[in-house]
Formats: C-alpha cells, structure tokens, sequence
C-alpha cells in the first residue's frame, strides 16, 4: 500500500532562492488565512540567518496538495553546513535540484547534489530567476546535465523533469517564455515524478535525523519512520551507535504540519514525525521494537578540517558587557552546541581548563557558533584559524610511484589509513579545497596570481560573456583570509566559492599576512589628536573616543614589523598660541572588520576578543615588554 506522502529536499548553492521558493509553495498549500502577514523567508527564521540571508539549519516543513502531503525539507547551501544536509537526506524520497538561471551550477550545488544522488534520490530541476535580464535558462540546463553525468547518475536520475520560473514572482511552467500565474506545474510535477514512500511492515524502526528543542519538553528527536508503525505510549528500545541498547516509552508523537507540529497518536513508516518524551539519545540512534530491536545503519558525516581554540576572555575590559563569562559557562554552551551540531568536536586544551580546541567544517561554520554565542550573552577570545592535518606512511621509494611524493602518491599508500598522530617516517597531509573565482575579464590574471601564491592549481578557465569562471584546487590553509584580498583586487566585483574535496600531501609553508600591527601602548581613550599623527603609520580599526586597553591592535601597520603607538595622547592645552597651528584635523574613516574577516586577519600570537556588544583583536600577551621577551626567547 503507498501513502499519499511525498518527502522532498530543496537542493541549491546559497542564495539561488531556495528559500523563497518554499516561501511560494507554503503559500500554495493555503497555510495562511487571507488576511495574515507573512514576511519573506518565513524558515530562516533565526535572527542570524535573515541578517546574513543564508540557511544554516535544515527545517521540516509541510503543506497538503490534491489530498497529498508534501514534507519539505529546505537544506543550507553552504558546505560549511554539510553535516546539516547530509543526515536530512536521508528523510527524503526525491530532491529539487534549484538552479540560478544565469549562474548556473556552484561548487556547492555539486556538494549537496552529490551526497543526493549517492543516496538514490530522484531529482526534479528547477531553473529559478529566468526574469533576471541576460539569464541563459537552456545552456544552464545543458551545465546540469553534464554535471549530473559527471557525479555518475543513473539512466533513471538523467531522465529528470524541468520546471522554469522565478519564485520571487510566484510562477512555474515548462517554458520560460511563457510565464504562469502560479506554481501548481511545479507541485503537479512534484506529485507525479517524486515516489510516495514505500511501507514495510514489521517492526518499528526510525532513525534519528535531527534534533528539535522546546522550552517546555526538552530534546525533540526528529526523523522519517522507516518500518512498522509507532504510536503515543509505545515501549521502545533506542540503539545507540555504539551498540548499546536502552529501554523506554514514547510519551507524545506530533506530525510537520505547515509550519509547526500537529499531535497524533500512531505514525505509519514513510512519514516523518516528532517523538517527544526521550531522554538520552543522539542523532545516528535507532528507535525501534522493545522487544526485538533491530538498528538500522547510522549517519557517516565528514570529519571537520579546521580547528580554533576558545578561551574565556581575560581583557582588562572582562565582564564589562557579557553575561556569561566564566568557563564553566563556555564548556556548558559548547557542550549544548555539540548535542544538535553534527560535525562540530569540543576537545579540552591538554594544559588547561579553561581553553578548548573546537573543530568544524571551515571558518564560516565556526563563526556562525561564535556569533550565536555573541547574541545570547557570551564573552570570549578565540586564536587563528589552523587547519586539521592528517599523516600517512610514507610509500617505499623503491616501488612505482614512491618518488612522486609531492603528486598524489601511489595507490598502495592511498589505501592506509589517515592518522591525526604525528610521527617519524610519516607524510604529512592537509585538506585541499575546489575554490571556483567569477570575475570581470580584466581582473583575471590578478586572481591567478593571488591563488598560485597561495599554493593552488588552476584546473580551468573559461570565459562567460565579459566574466570568467577560474576554477582551481587550493589548500584549505590559502581560503583564509582569501576573500577579502580577492574582493578588493576585483573592486568587489569577484563572486567566490569553495568545497571541500579530499586530503592531498603537504603543498609547502604559505605566507598568510604580511603587514604588521599597529598595538596600543597604553589603557585609556583615543583621541583624534593622536590618531591624526599617526595615520600615515598605516589605517586604524578605531575611531577616536573609543576606549582601547594596552596590547589592543588598534590598526595594520605599512611595514611588515608590529609597531606600538599610544593613541591616548592628548593635546596640551598651554596658554601660547600660534597663528595656524590650530589646523583642522582630517580623520580617515576606521575599517570595521566582520567576525570572519577578524578571524582571518589575525596572527598567532593575537586573539579576536568577542563580547555581546563589540569585537576587538588584541596580542595573546598584552604587556609590550614581555612580549619583547617572549619574541627573543
């Protein structure tokens, strides 16, 4: 027997209109009385998300459709985020593959369509903004055929539907140049391409994809019942992944209904559901039969490639604004964070007990956890970015292949194992990353240069109209602090992206910023007379009356040394005065760094200190002669 279920996950790079499309197909589902205001991007609703326009969360949502439930599953584009979209897959039958009609397929696109089509699922396309001027909605449709042949789709996946349209508009049809009036082609092809969720009888099995949480009845375990039926009261054993097994009783069960819950009392397999009332389980578990449990297979997530350490902030300017600031409450926070993120790791710092090494999937996803701390009241520093090295035996020269060690070694050493332990004899490898550049034709070779200097390989180029798309193969060590770099060579023309792609051998050191800092000298508050002297030293992170601490880096200095400065120097006000000495003082506006960009631009030996209400940089030993010290030791 098939349900009229069907479960479908939205597929697009970021900011293709995934959301907005969701948006469209609630509106369809009539969800909202005629007279109720619903904003845009109605799921990202997470106050981080809507500020920075991007999905970070994967959300369950449904609408009903020709007496059909459609469960949708809206997914980050981001690969940061990875570890978000590959345990929701596992909930859907069939994937939107959404693509921009002028951009057509990014990196990320390839990231998550690939994990999709590994998985199965029956893809539909969607070429999205065909009224965007200049749009190129068949060639686009060409670009994903290819890259579906390219990710080895089966004949089935390659024979897949095309819907175009603009979502912001709210219509869909088979022909770009005839626009709809709405979006129903779109559902229509929904029902009749995606298959409804087959039932198995027997047993129940569900396993948990994600995690809700609620105020008022704690964890929430998420995900699609596989087999059998489960109901309100029911006995059940949860199997760990690590095979241990626990006995205990499902207290409520709730259905996605539009944008919320819906309590019921028994859930056939296909559906995805909400069970509340469990009290120790993690996402990977298996909920199944008290009396007979049987796990299903658990969620593999890539490992994280870059690490950062967190520490309670010890500034002069500690506690003055945050509300958690002691590291009982920082190891609680990350503790928390670990339950609902899957590809975050908290590991305490060997010397102390108040620093942790915390690891996740690049910058982006580390900073995401560093901004929400931010908003909910935390104080804390964190060091420079480092990535994750892994080692491997190295290959005897004597056998084909051996010398060969700076290109991918042979295939006899491909096949051991990567360790995190160093040791002699070993070969040290570092995550490398597929890094695609879209800019005006004459910045171009200013792009090339940036890159090879940072130990990548172009792999191709090809021109589109007066842009070219520069692909290549880049250490994830090179990304940072990339951007910034690549926005201003480009006049902030250039639209970048990276994945991850696999584990290469060492590429070579990497120069990461060559400029020094300008640090303050001592405590107090900046003054315009101070910081007018000293800007041709280099350009200023503070404006004057800012209250800065000794050991703050206030600004970049010209050359490559640190150089220290006291900008709390005021003018001595004496009774003699000279004609024209009074001149008036000329202050270039301060650059104002973002959370990511902070990260990036800091060295070693400094830290980003974040609190609820600022973001200063500041050198790990604030005081300048033991710094002195510590630099000639």
């Amino acid at each position: 027997m098939k349900q009229n279920i069907r479960n479908i996950a939205i597929i697009a790079h970021v900011d293709h209109g995934k959301t907005t499309l969701v948006d469209k197909m609630l509106l369809a589902g009539n969800l909202f009385r005629d007279n109720q205001q619903t904003g845009e991007l109605m799921l990202d609703n997470n106050e981080l998300e809507r500020e920075r326009g991007i999905t970070i969360l994967s959300k369950n949502v449904s609408i009903n459709y020709k007496d059909t439930k459609i469960n949708i599953i809206d997914t980050p584009g981001h690969s940061d985020f990875g570890g978000e979209v590959e345990r929701v897959l596992n909930m859907a039958d069939g994937c939107l593959l959404l693509v921009d009609a002028f951009e057509g397929p990014m990196p990320q696109t390839r990231f998550v369509l690939q994990k999709a089509l590994q998985i199965g699922l029956k893809p539909i396309v969607v070429i999205n903004k065909v009224d965007k001027p200049n749009c190129r909605p068949e060639e686009v449709y060409e670009m994903v055929f290819d890259l579906m042949c390219d990710l080895d789709a089966t004949e089935e996946q390659l024979d897949f539907p095309v819907i175009y349209g603009s979502a912001k508009q709210g219509w869909m049809g088979e022909d770009w140049q005839t626009p709809t009036d709405n979006i129903c082609y779109l559902l229509d092809q929904i029902l009749e391409h995606i298959p409804a969720p087959e039932q198995f009888d027997g047993t129940p099995q569900m396993l948990i994809t994600s995690l809700d949480y609620s105020t008022y009845t704690g964890r929430i375990a998420v995900g699609r019942v596989h087999r059998g039926t489960l109901r309100e009261g029911m006995a059940i054993t949860i199997v760990h992944r690590d095979g241990s097994k626990e006995r205990t009783k499902i207290k409520e069960l709730h259905t996605f209904t539009g944008m919320g819950h819906q309590k019921t009392d028994a859930v056939s397999s296909g559906d995805i559901c909400a069970i509340i009332g469990l009290s120790n389980f993690e996402i990977g578990d298996t909920i199944c039969d008290a009396e007979e449990p049987e796990a299903l297979p658990t969620i593999s997530i890539d490992e994280p490639t870059m690490s950062m350490l967190f520490t309670i902030n010890d500034s002069p300017f500690f506690g003055k604004e945050g509300k958690w600031c002691t590291s009982r409450h920082i190891h609680e926070r990350l503790q928390k964070e670990l339950e609902r993120n899957l590809a975050l790791r908290v590991e305490q710092a060997p010397d102390s007990t108040d620093r942790w090494i915390v690891s996740g999937r690049g910058v982006l996803h580390l900073s995401v956890l560093i901004e929400t701390m931010r908003r909910e009241g935390y104080e804390l520093q964190v060091g420079q970015p480092q990535v994750i090295y892994k080692y491997r035996p190295t290959p005897d020269p004597s056998r084909k292949g051996g010398e060969r060690a700076g290109a991918q070694l042979s295939s006899e050493s491909e096949a051991l194992p990567l360790t995190g332990e160093r040791g002699e004899g070993l070969v040290r490898y570092e995550p490398i990353e597929e890094l695609t550049i879209n800019v005006p034709e004459e910045f171009s070779s200013k792009m090339i240069d940036m890159v090879t200097r940072r130990k990548g390989e172009m792999t191709s180029m090809e021109s589109q109209g007066d842009r070219v798309n520069i692909e290549f193969l880049i250490p994830s060590r090179g990304i940072i602090g990339l951007r910034t770099n690549v926005l201003t060579a480009s006049q902030g023309e250039a639209i970048m992206a990276h994945r991850y792609k696999e584990y290469q051998p060492y590429k070579g050191d990497i120069v990461r910023r060559t400029s020094g800092s300008m640090i303050a000298l001592e405590g107090g508050t900046a003054f315009a007379y101070a910081i007018n002297n000293l800007q041709d030293r280099g350009k200023f992170f503070i404006e004057p009356q800012t209250e800065v601490y000794a050991g703050q880096v206030v600004g970049e200095h010209i050359h490559e040394n640190d150089l220290v400065i006291n900008v709390t120097k005021n003018k001595q006000l004496t009774n003699m005065r000279a004609s024209g000495s009074d001149e008036k003082v000329r202050i270039i506006p301060a650059t104002l760094l973002s959370l990511e960009e902070a990260l990036e631009y800091i060295k070693e030996d400094e830290y980003v200190e974040v609190t609820p209400k600022s973001m200063r940089m500041r050198k790990i030993i604030l005081d300048h002669l033991e710094r002195k010290r510590a630099n000639r030791e």
